[in-house]
């Protein structure tokens, strides 16, 4: 055995590990909230210290308290493991089954610096969307997952891994809940409560779930979404270069934003007040200019304009002030959005304008209800800001993020005329919901575990030819997406999209994924592909998330609060093939305000594995199309019928339209 993989079979070390100290070029988690009572942090330090031998619990105990102290949390840094953290091939992992390995390799993605927000707390991306709670429960995991067996099954409760129980071949062979709360305990006080504690984590969508690809995973959709904006406020065939796209966050997800733009071929202005975010994008090339200084800002951006470029650049600073000062230069914004992590926004989701970066830090842990009092004001500025630029014409729509939400609740302008609307459209309710998910197009992504560039160009080359069989036969209704997917996926090269493991996202449908899917599984067989492929896809998806303010905001029928959905997508997925499931409460909008499930499942050009790939990934798609249809969504219900026709297994309960002019004289 190499020395990492003799660490990995070990999981926690014999001997107690010297305390390490934070590394001097880490990008540290916002300290949060000290909301414990003494007797809570007692009970912090106890259920932390239960991980470990007895002898070594004195000298643990004010190290780990100290740590709660100073971050709000433990994560027991001392544990975390001396080795480089990346996606390594398929076989350098020490596993009896190579599932295994690929969860390992998945885990370890997600936790690469180059991937991770924040990769000491095991923070992937959102500010707090974890892997793992702290660095015991990793090795451990790692361990079980090097000595699981094909009849074994490993349960992660909220990052922490129960066991391996004894299972079958057939079952998953990770099932994975994170922050499951009793329905009444769900509010955000209550994460950081119970997450100081130790007993439950926030897995945002694709972090806890082991599926994270970096910001990848969101430039497809934000391209799509970016470009058909542009379609909506453009003529026929004019162009969206030299034409402004004004947002916020260069974080994990929204570090997608500026690379979209240039794809959307627009002028992308993104601000983001954390330095080293905005660096770390330019220095992945996600981002081509940074600028620090405002003035400057307005000047460039008045030379792109003229200059009809296509162009990102990066403004260190806030956001709100963008907005203002454009208005008073009378600079022109055709889109306007905010990916900024408002489902945090008290604890380092959403910075208010007025304060440095590192007095918001501060004054967040010091003075959390004056923090809460400014980002509010901050927000009201913004939203009037925004109105100011919309009066003109500027189309804004909000990202999913609840940024109209938390604005709402601030007391920010922002109703409809009705008073229970926002007067502006979710991205979901007015691009992605009719033109995609109600088509059962969605995120769906692999990684090539070879780690070889080559396997991933393969697989590029293979699903470029299956979307462009399919949209040779594909109806009217999806011919437009159809072209944009395989317009992205023969650039997906040229753009650079890979940050960490040798992966790729791609929205296509049942259709297209079953077809793709099994053409890689074919190819792995014939040794096309070196190694084994991971499927997944991001929650924020046609069937994966209940989430009433994004991905089924344009769900009508009044039942976009309820979470059934999701629930029978992870359950189904889980008996029809998937390798590991995830459900999760929050991630994207926030604790409490979503249901989210997702899958992975690795090909190893088997012929079992192609039986799964097509029981699962049908599944998948159609349950979500299935609930659309009932809920009465035109472009669902065409979706749900063509596929009964392709499906004679499939049948599925449709509803009867009832003509309004007969209800409208009973009320």
């Amino acid at each position: 055995m190499t020395e990492f993989q003799q660490q990995i079979v070990q999981g926690i070390p014999d001997q107690l590990p010297t305390k390490k100290a934070y590394p001097k070029n880490g990008n540290p988690a916002p300290k949060r909230k000290d909301i414990l009572s003494k007797e809570e942090k007692k009970l912090a330090v106890q259920n932390a210290l239960r991980y470990f031998p007895e002898a070594w619990h004195k000298e643990l105990a004010p190290e780990f308290t100290k740590e709660l102290k100073t971050y709000g949390r433990i994560y027991m840094h001392r544990f975390k493991p001396d080795y480089e953290m990346y996606a390594r091939p398929i076989s350098e992992y020490p596993a009896k089954t190579h599932q295994a390995a690929a969860i390992m390799l998945m885990i370890q993605n997600n936790l690469d610096p180059a991937v991770a927000q924040h990769p000491e707390e095991l923070i992937t991306y959102g500010g707090n969307g974890a892997v793992f709670q702290n660095w015991a429960q990793y090795l451990l995991t790692m361990e079980y997952l090097a000595e699981m067996t094909e009849e074994q099954t490993l349960n992660m409760h909220s990052g922490h891994p129960m066991g391996l129980f004894p299972s079958s071949k057939e079952a998953p062979r990770v099932v994975i809940t994170n922050g499951m709360m009793i329905p009444n305990y769900s509010k955000p006080d209550d994460w950081e409560r119970f997450n100081a504690l130790g007993v439950t984590q926030y897995g945002q969508m694709t972090a806890g779930s082991y599926m994270y690809i970096g910001p990848q995973g969101i430039v497809h959709g934000t391209a799509i979404t970016v470009m058909n904006a542009f379609r909506k406020v453009l003529e026929k065939n004019e162009s969206p270069e030299g034409k402004i796209f004004l947002t916020a966050g260069l974080g994990g997800m929204s570090g997608a934003q500026p690379k979209a733009g240039n794809i959307a071929g627009g002028i992308t202005i993104c601000a983001e007040v954390n330095p080293e975010a905005a660096k770390k994008r330019h220095d992945q090339g996600w981002v081509d200019e940074l600028l620090v200084d405002l003035d400057l800002l307005v000047v460039r951006t008045k030379e792109a304009i003229e200059n009809k470029e296509v162009v990102s650049l990066a403004y260190i600073g806030n956001v709100v002030d963008v907005w203002e000062r454009f208005y008073e230069e009378d600079i022109f914004i055709h889109l306007g959005s905010d990916q900024t992590s408002l489902h945090n926004p008290w604890a380092g989701g959403y910075y208010p304008v007025g304060l440095s970066f590192e007095e918001s830090n501060a004054l967040m842990v010091e003075n959390p209800d004056t923090f809460k009092e400014k980002v509010q004001e901050s927000l009201r500025r913004q939203i009037n800001a925004i109105n100011k630029h919309t009066a003109k014409g500027t189309y804004f729509f909000d990202y999913g993020n609840a940024f109209l939400l938390e604005v709402s609740r601030a007391g920010g302008d922002v109703m409809a005329e009705n008073n229970i609307d926002f007067r502006y459209p979710s991205y979901v309710q007015d691009i992605l919901g009719p033109m995609c998910f109600d088509y059962g197009f969605g995120p769906f992504r692999w990684v090539c575990t070879s780690g070889d560039p080559k396997d991933l160009q393969k697989t590029d080359a293979i699903a470029l030819e299956v979307m462009k069989k399919i949209k040779s036969e594909a109806p009217e209704e999806i011919q437009q997406q159809m072209q944009d997917n395989i317009k992205w996926i023969s650039e997906a090269e040229q753009n650079k999209l890979v940050v960490g493991s040798q992966a790729r996202i791609l929205y296509a449908d049942a259709e297209g994924r079953s077809k793709i899917a099994d053409a890689f599984n074919t190819a792995i067989a014939k040794g096309e592909i070196s190694a084994p492929v991971v499927l997944g896809r991001d929650h924020h998806d046609v069937s994966g998330t209940d989430s009433p303010f994004r991905e089924t905001s344009n769900i009508y029928d009044g039942s976009k609060f309820t979470a059934d959905m999701a629930i029978q997508n992870v359950i189904g997925d889980s008996f029809r093939g998937a390798t590991w499931v995830s459900i999760h409460n929050g991630g994207g909008v926030g604790w409490g305000e979503v249901i989210n499930g997702g899958f992975g499942m690795v090909l190893d050009g088997s012929e079992e594995a192609s039986n799964r790939l097509k029981k699962m990934l049908f599944f998948d798609v159609n349950n979500g199309i299935s609930r659309r249809s009932w809920a009465r969504n035109k472009e669902a219900r065409f979706a749900i019928e063509r596929e009964m026709e392709r499906s004679p297994d499939l049948k599925v309960t449709l509803p009867y339209l009832v003509d309004s002019d007969i209800l409208d004289h009973l009320f």
